[in-house]
């Protein structure tokens, strides 16, 4: 065996020994989360707005959380003008630039700089009884009562045809967008995955928790070529491609989860062309 970065190289002869049920490494704030896009759902009942390829964040009225439950180290003044009630949001730079944000605030000294490009968009009132509509007409006071910079009302608005719904999908991933949100209007806030939210992509995405990493080979000798995971349904696969230099040289933690992009399923009901998004190691 060989370590490499923050985990180990084990012998794919070894991997039906190791035991590892798929659970979060720390337990998170419950959080509205949402099922992918039904085709058959009339969309004039919806709320539209980008997904955005940020670090889901929970404001509780004193600290930010990440969905992992990692407390994020953000400077006072950067807390010290968001409101005492609960706020869901995301922290983000930029489009395509979750790699920086997540880096960013993992830290507990980033300095002031870097933490001056992150906005929290916010999108929801996580503790408010009133349906959606209500909630948004809420958000937009309480944004711009404190008028901080960062913190950031999500943009949302309505299509009355699904042929307008994708043709606003195929405009936010032409300019590097991940995909967009659907809201029920009428909705009420659950701390649950439920069709009131859904998420349309080009493409399907899940989670998986990383299992081990796998040694590369040629010119990714001495560092990590893939990485073994597990899915909810129990799975295991391998993911190899959509790394950059440096995850290979610092790869996701055993045991932490990881978002893979993939079109369908084989026979096997392995993930087919599974590819690695993003990992979840805020902390």
């Amino acid at each position: 065996m060989k370590a490499i970065g923050n985990g180990i190289c084990i012998s794919l002869s070894l991997l039906p020994l190791i035991s590892s049920p798929f659970q979060s490494t720390k337990s998170g704030p419950n959080l509205l989360l949402a099922q992918t896009f039904k085709p058959e759902s009339d969309v004039t009942e919806f709320w539209v707005s980008e997904k955005l390829d940020g670090v889901r964040t929970l404001w509780n009225g004193k600290e930010l959380l990440t969905r992992g439950g990692y407390k994020v180290h953000a400077p006072d003044w950067f807390t010290s003008r968001l409101p005492e009630q609960a706020l869901d949001g995301e922290l983000w730079i930029a489009r395509g630039e979750f790699e920086k944000v997540s880096s960013i605030i993992r830290r507990h000294d980033a300095p002031d700089d870097q933490w001056r490009d992150i906005k929290f968009m916010v999108f929801d009132l996580p503790h408010s009884l009133k349906d959606f509509n209500a909630r948004l007409k809420e958000l937009t006071f309480i944004v711009k009562e404190h008028q901080s910079e960062h913190l950031v009302l999500v943009e949302h608005f309505r299509v009355n045809h699904i042929d307008a719904l994708y043709e606003t999908l195929a405009d936010v991933e032409k300019k590097g967008g991940e995909g967009l949100m659907l809201h029920r209007a009428d909705s009420l806030y659950q701390a649950r995955r439920t069709n009131d939210l859904q998420k349309l992509k080009s493409y399907q995405d899940a989670e998986a928790k990383v299992i081990a990493h796998i040694e590369g080979n040629g010119k990714y000798q001495g560092m990590m070529g893939a990485i073994l995971v597990e899915n909810k349904q129990g799975i295991r696969f391998k993911l190899g491609s959509g790394f950059s230099l440096q995850q290979r040289q610092t790869p996701p933690e055993i045991g932490s989860l990881v978002t893979y992009r993939y079109r369908g399923y084989t026979n096997h009901n392995t993930p087919r062309f599974a590819t690695f998004l993003r990992s979840y190691q805020a902390h």
